[in-house]
């Protein structure tokens, strides 16, 4: 059989019974439209939270005050509370570690901050200094940030976010110039950063910047800091500059046992990899749920071509007597199976694409429709004709032709 024959019986014969075929094509059409959309709802949270996490810095270590002494024990510390962590030693880490780029101590601690106008928030203020700005990849939105200068003079300035800036001066304003109190000192806006959005770890845009010397002189009264933020030269680095940095502070807090350390380093590179694993085990499973309706709709395209072999089983008898061979009678029914699929895939893959569309602008959900989605949809759908379509199609071509003729 030519396959410009085939393909005339296959339209002939799909035609024939146009209701049946379109609800057929239906139930793979469904499915086909599931899995694009579920794997590109997992995909656009992937790329979300990659993009969130790698906002607040690039190749970034945080070295925070206190550990946890292990599984189902107590913290000895933690980030805000414990004061193990100084200036020194981010100096330290700055003058002998070699991997690092930029070192950027703060403070952090949450305060009321009040305006001229009377309005008033309750937010978190971060004493840092100009390398801060750059470890955190921070943007400009208005003003210029914190600078050196005034990290040395412990002056009374202070940077914004937009939700503060929002809270407390209004929609769209521009603070800068203007002042805020935080408890009783006053503070001159020197400039708004760009929005970042909300993260997993908070939102850094409801942030107050000031200098770190005069945060510690008049808000925390010590030299103790937060964190420490170390941005590393290089991805392949950030191992062994931790370790370094391990055996750095071990060293000069005296500590001999690296289980008793007072200190503990988040990696941003374990971070980005727990994310991505959590994120890749989401879209399997929403693949693997919305996959159940394709699997339906195999089952459906079986169920079809089996009545369809044995209402036609006078024709494949007459086809055979005529000199059809089996390879030919599985041909057409297979061919049958696998158009219905490729038409249903086709349809699928398009109305997949304009779900996951809508589901972004309607919902706000971020949603990514990547060529390996669609590609794994279409293989899928034209395996399904071909395993589905395989036993009728089989089935078939293995009738006897005399009993095929006088089959009523």
């Amino acid at each position: 059989m030519l396959f410009t024959d085939l393909l005339q019986e296959t339209y002939f014969a799909l035609s024939a019974n146009k209701s049946r075929s379109v609800l057929t094509i239906l139930g793979i059409v469904i499915g086909i439209a599931s899995v694009i959309t579920m794997i590109s709802i997992g995909q656009g949270a992937a790329k979300n939270i990659e993009s969130n996490i790698e906002s607040l810095g690039s190749n970034l270590l945080v070295v925070m005050p206190g550990s946890q002494k292990g599984v189902g024990t107590s913290v000895r510390g933690g980030m805000g509370s414990a004061t193990t962590l100084t200036l020194e030693d981010a100096e330290a880490i700055d003058n002998q570690i070699e991997y690092a780029a930029e070192v950027a101590p703060a403070v952090s601690s949450r305060k009321q901050v009040k305006t001229t106008r009377g309005t008033n928030t309750n937010t978190s203020i971060y004493g840092v200094d100009e390398s801060y700005g750059r470890v955190k990849n921070i943007e400009m939105e208005q003003g210029s940030f914190i600078n050196n200068i005034q990290a040395q003079k412990a002056s009374k300035v202070a940077v914004i976010g937009p939700t503060a800036r929002d809270d407390l001066f209004g929609e769209g304003s521009n603070p800068v110039g203007q002042k805020i109190r935080i408890e009783s000192l006053e503070f001159t806006i020197a400039g708004v950063t760009a929005s970042k959005g909300g993260t997993g770890f908070g939102s850094s845009d409801d942030l107050i910047y000031i200098p770190i010397s005069t945060a510690q002189r008049y808000l925390t009264g010590s030299n103790s800091v937060s964190n420490i933020n170390i941005q590393i030269s290089a991805a392949d680095l950030m191992t062994p500059a931790q370790e370094q940095i391990t055996s750095l502070l071990l060293t000069r807090h005296k500590i001999t046992d690296s289980l008793q350390a007072d200190f503990s380093i988040m990696n941003q590179a374990d971070i980005l990899s727990t994310a991505t694993s959590i994120t890749d085990t989401l879209t399997l499973l929403l693949a693997a749920i919305a996959g159940i309706s394709l699997l339906v709709g195999g089952i459906g395209i079986m169920n079809m071509m089996l009545t369809t072999v044995t209402e036609r089983t006078r024709e494949i008898g007459l086809r055979k007597a005529l000199g059809a061979k089996n390879g030919d009678i599985s041909r057409q029914f297979l061919g049958e199976s696998v158009a219905l699929t490729f038409i249903g895939g086709i349809i699928g893959i398009i109305i997949g694409w304009l779900a996951a569309w809508a589901v972004t602008k309607f919902s706000g959900t971020t949603t990514s429709v990547t060529s390996f989605s669609v590609l794994l949809a279409f293989g899928v759908s034209a395996a399904i004709g071909i395993i589905f379509g395989y036993y009728p199609a089989r089935r078939a071509s293995l009738l006897n032709p005399i009993e095929a003729l006088r089959y009523e």
